[in-house]
């Protein structure tokens, strides 16, 4: 779409996977998407009252050049039409910008940004307005003020009545041109706060860090928040809960509007997912080290990629057993997983191309626990 900026993505140091599209066709009638015009000054002024959220942290690892952010300034001035946004809209009325948050930010940065932050950038690099260069938003005369506060703006508002995984499916199919969005940074976008807000929590933590090798650590395609997700959906539902989910991306998404919702997953609760997620790492950077949540078979000690099957299964069963079991014989536990790593045909398939089945994310549980009871015969 019309954010996405051209960059260079660092090597994804994480297997692959394909991810199910969600199921349809929907039924028309849950499909609620209406047309509405904004002024800029409502969205800023929406943005400023928090009824608008420019949610999708991602962004700032991936933001606009400088001559980007002021031809957007420049344009808006020449009173040339920019893109349609998309809006989500819940219950109360707030929004989240599904499709238009770099564009957003730069206007709301250039606007209201503080200069001492950095923010609030000056017009360096104009094709036309030359007077102006050089000009912050607090310099320009008013009359350049006013007109970009009552530039009006073309919202597409998918209204609350949309099922969330409509909602999903819709960002999907408008997620289309540019950089494409990954599975997880839809799903950020369409989260709320507080489940956001877990997820990078638990991806900053120096467990995390440690156990990944910091191969991950604010990784521009969010795999970090994926793979803290997935820990949390499988720890609080169990791998039993995975079974009647039409695909594993539908799973994850329940499980992040769970993490948004105080009742469903309370703080008591959150607290319980980080301790096990800590506890899970520590252990599995125990036995395998710098291995941890990769294929490492017998007789063959390359260094794979992070393999997300295997991270969502040995983080959650290690964080199941009793720590002076998996650190009185780490060795054996290590051991016997290389040797299913090497010949258990079942396990590698469980751990290989679509991992999202119900048949693979079941047999790849059952087999890590199998490894790690081994060591307390």
């Amino acid at each position: 779409m019309a954010d996405a900026v051209a960059c260079d993505i660092p090597a994804i140091d994480l297997e692959e996977e394909e991810f199910c599209d969600v199921d349809g066709p929907w039924d028309p009638k849950g499909i609620r998407v209406v047309t509405r015009n904004f002024s800029l000054r409502s969205m800023l002024d929406s943005i400023a009252d928090g009824y608008l959220d420019l949610a999708p942290d991602f962004q700032r690892l991936r933001v606009w050049k400088p001559v980007q952010k002021v031809q957007l300034i420049e344009s808006v001035l020449l009173q040339i039409p920019i893109p349609a946004f998309y809006f989500a809209e819940d219950a109360t009325g707030a929004m989240q910008v599904v499709d238009g948050v770099q564009r957003l930010s730069t206007i709301n940065d250039f606007v209201s940004g503080d200069p001492q932050r950095g923010g609030g950038f000056p017009l360096v690099g104009l094709e036309y307005l030359s007077d102006l260069k050089g000009n912050r938003f607090a310099d320009l005369p008013e009359v350049w003020k006013r007109r970009i506060h009552k530039t009006q703006i073309v919202a597409h508002v998918i209204e609350p009545s949309t099922p969330a995984a409509v909602m999903y499916d819709i960002f999907r199919r408008i997620n289309t041109f540019g950089t494409p969005l990954s599975a997880q940074e839809i799903r950020h976008c369409v989260s709320k706060p507080r489940s956001r807000r877990f997820l990078k929590e638990l991806a900053a933590t120096r467990s995390f860090e440690a156990a990944t090798g910091g191969r991950l650590k604010n990784h521009v395609r969010m795999a970090d928040r994926e793979l803290a997700l997935r820990f949390a959906a499988f720890w609080h539902n169990g791998p039993e809960g995975y079974l009647g989910n039409d695909s594993l991306e539908s799973f994850l998404l329940r499980a992040t509007r769970e993490l948004g919702n105080e009742r469903q997953i309370d703080d008591a609760a959150l607290a319980d997912i980080k301790a096990a997620f800590e506890r899970g790492l520590t252990l599995a950077k125990e036995v395998f080290g710098v291995h941890a949540f990769r294929r490492w078979p017998s007789g063959d000690d390359r260094l794979g990629p992070i393999n997300r099957g295997l991270f969502e299964a040995w983080t959650v069963e290690l964080a199941r057993t009793d720590q002076s079991i998996v650190r009185g014989d780490p060795g054996r536990i290590r051991e016997s997983a290389r040797i299913a790593m090497a010949t258990d045909d079942d396990y590698i398939r469980s751990v290989s191309g679509a991992t999202g089945d119900v048949r693979a994310v079941q047999m790849r549980f059952k087999k890590t626990r199998s490894c790690i009871d081994r060591a307390a015969e």
